[in-house]
């Protein structure tokens, strides 16, 4: 199955990419997304438990995925 993996600020950075196409096997979770993200250039420097969206809603890393979902990986934000 593939799911499309949207980057943003810091994570794009640090990958050189703001969307990246995986091809997983069927019953793969969000944790398995943050595993192969984490083994792409540059992104060693990403926090092992980031704050994950699939399909624009927050999701835990034991969330299966389907074909075609949107992952999100989001990173921490400073405000003032």
């Amino acid at each position: 199955m593939t799911v499309t993996v949207l980057l943003f600020a810091s994570y794009a950075d640090a990958v050189g990419r703001s969307t990246i196409e995986l091809d997983l096997e069927a019953g793969a979770t969000v944790q398995d997304v943050v595993e192969h993200v984490r083994e792409l250039g540059g992104a060693k420097r990403l926090p092992p438990a980031p704050m994950v969206a699939v399909n624009e809603q927050y999701a835990s890393r034991d969330r299966e995925l389907r074909s075609g979902d949107e992952v999100a990986l989001i990173p921490p934000v400073a405000g003032g």
